[in-house]
């Protein structure tokens, strides 16, 4: 991943994918380019999972058990809720 790339904020990396998608889909962009588009926003969509993941795992929730307050990571109070579904 290039530099520039990598010290993009998340908000600007979508404004970026978003730009391309709308490129993308008015439908006169020459096949070269298109492919170009195409890479940069897959590069773009990695970018803005990874972080997710990374703000993800920095949420913590407080949760009360048992008459107690505990602090639980974000991904396990979300796949718990998956489970219930």
């Amino acid at each position: 991943m290039a530099k520039e790339e990598a010290e993009l904020g998340f908000e600007e990396a979508m404004d970026r994918l978003e730009l391309i998608v709308r490129e993308l889909e008015h439908g006169d962009v020459p096949l070269e380019k298109a492919i170009d588009l195409f890479q940069q926003g897959m590069k773009l969509s990695q970018l803005c999972g990874a972080k997710l993941e990374q703000v993800e795992r920095k949420i913590e929730m407080i949760v009360e058990e048992d008459g107690e307050l505990r602090k639980k990571p974000f991904g396990d109070a979300l796949e718990g809720a998956a489970d219930e579904f």
